[in-house]
């Protein structure tokens, strides 16, 4: 089993790969059929097309209240795609920051800011585990499909705590699992989507942000996501994925939001 710097290591070289490939993949950087959790983000305000590498599992920007003047983190921001749409509900009296581990992400982020000349968008190299960023600093934290790929998600959450504002609250959208999955369905699920590896329980995820100390809880949007059977087909028998589509056990992605009392 791999250590925690071993697999963040994993996920920068995945991570760099896509930027270099241009890819419009799933957060494992697998081809681009198999990108099942991304939303079209087409229509939303802000939207940069040159910042989208779908790489996302939900639009946390929808259900994270983000108000004009608020100061805005975006956790794994990658190439700035929820950050522009964050710009667009802040203004120009507000501000947003982008937190990326991967310098081929920050980059390109950097670059599509240039491109559209935003003062108040700035892109920040760091880890979620541990922000180069001051305490009690923003009003909203948001996150897509980023933390599940966290070795050390009380960590992370102890962080979105430290640096949340009081009375700031955080939107992420996650992948979680409901029930266990057979071990043979996980690994082929995670060969075609590398942020299943590294996905919680719902209960356990959810354990883990009131532990944090967040109150109010809530999961605003759960969607569950099927591998289709051709996938599976590769890698175990009718049978055994039957099983599994009948034991009630799934790959959900949700949205929850939480605040700092």
């Amino acid at each position: 089993m791999k250590n925690p710097e071993e697999l963040k290591a994993i996920v920068k070289d995945k991570y760099s790969d896509i930027v270099i490939a241009k890819s419009t993949c799933c957060c494992s950087g697998a081809e681009p059929e198999y990108t099942i959790f991304s939303e079209d983000y087409a229509k939303q305000k802000g939207y940069c097309k040159d910042a989208d590498l779908s790489l996302g599992c939900g639009i946390p920007t929808e259900h994270a209240g983000i108000k004009p003047g608020d100061a805005v983190l975006d956790l794994g921001s990658g190439a700035g795609n929820d950050c522009f749409v964050a710009r667009a509900l802040v203004g120009e009296a507000g501000k947003v920051t982008g937190l990326d581990f991967t310098d081929k992400m920050i980059e390109k982020a950097c670059e599509n800011n240039q491109k559209l000349v935003y003062s108040n968008v700035k892109f920040v190299k760091g880890d979620i585990e541990n922000m180069p960023l001051p305490n009690n600093s923003f009003d909203v934290i948001i996150s897509n499909c980023v933390l599940n790929l966290d070795p050390d998600k009380e960590k992370a959450f102890n962080e979105i705590f430290r640096v949340l504002k009081t009375g700031g609250h955080f939107c992420v959208s996650d992948i979680v699992l409901n029930g266990k999955l057979p071990e043979k369905v996980r690994d082929v699920a995670a060969m075609y989507a590398g942020c299943v590896s590294g996905a919680e329980q719902k209960e356990y995820y959810l354990e883990i942000i009131k532990k944090a100390g967040f109150s109010d809880i809530n999961i605003k949007r759960e969607i569950y996501t099927p591998l289709p059977d051709a996938i599976f087909l590769e890698y175990i028998s009718k049978e055994e994925i039957s099983d599994y589509r009948n034991s009630g056990a799934g790959i959900y992605s949700i949205t929850v939001t939480g605040i700092k009392i």
